[in-house]
Formats: C-alpha cells, structure tokens, sequence
C-alpha cells in the first residue's frame, strides 16, 4: 500500500463530507461540482487499488486474501455509486448521501491497512 496516498484519500474524503453536509444543511441539492470532487476522490482510489493489485501480482498477500479482496473492491465501488445514487436524488438528501459515503470511505482503508500489515 502507499502510505502518503492512503492519508491523501483520507483528507479528501472527510474534506468531501464537510462540504455535502454544509451543502445537506444549506437544503442544497447535488451540484456538478459535488460530482468533480467524487470523481478527484474516485481517482485517488482507483490509483490506491492499482497499486495494490500490482503489489499482489508483485507476491505481496495479506493473511484473508479473500477478505482483502473484498474490502478492495468495496473501495473502489463506493465512490462512484454513491455518486450516482446521490445524483439521482434531487432533494438536499443527494449530498447527504456522498457524505455518509465519504465518512465510511476513511474507515474502510484503516481496515484495509490493518489486513495488508497486522500487527503481531
């Protein structure tokens, strides 16, 4: 895993939450700019999932590779169905679902993290 690029999708994630729960607040609906900063935070994923599907193909393997696996592909999917389904709900509801989005992304890449180097 790339460390730097973990705490990065972790910042922009959390930064993506604040502004759809300021924008949910404010009885805004999803905007254009909404679904830029998803598609930013959707490359930084994609970037963080190809280089850990390199480093597997490279020999590197967590212990419940099926698990990781999963994990790996949740991450990758999250974002850009969240902003469809987000999209799709024309009431100040649509940010609110990027955010609850963006607040789990975070989680699922310390458990993520945790799976690719446990702690003995």
């Amino acid at each position: 895993m790339v460390d730097w690029l973990t705490m990065t999708i972790q910042m922009v994630s959390l930064a993506m939450a604040v502004w759809c729960l300021i924008s949910t607040f404010r009885d805004q609906p999803m905007l254009v700019p909404h679904l830029v900063g998803m598609g930013v935070l959707w490359l930084l994923v994609l970037g963080q999932v190809g280089a850990i599907t390199v480093a597997m193909v490279g020999g590197e393997r967590p212990d419940e590779t099926v698990m990781f696996v999963s994990y790996l592909a949740t991450i990758a999917l999250l974002p850009p169905a969240c902003a469809v389904w987000g999209f799709m709900e024309r009431s100040k509801w649509g940010p609110a679902v990027i955010a609850f989005a963006c607040l789990i992304l975070p989680v699922l890449l310390v458990r993520i993290e945790q799976m690719w180097s446990p702690v003995v």
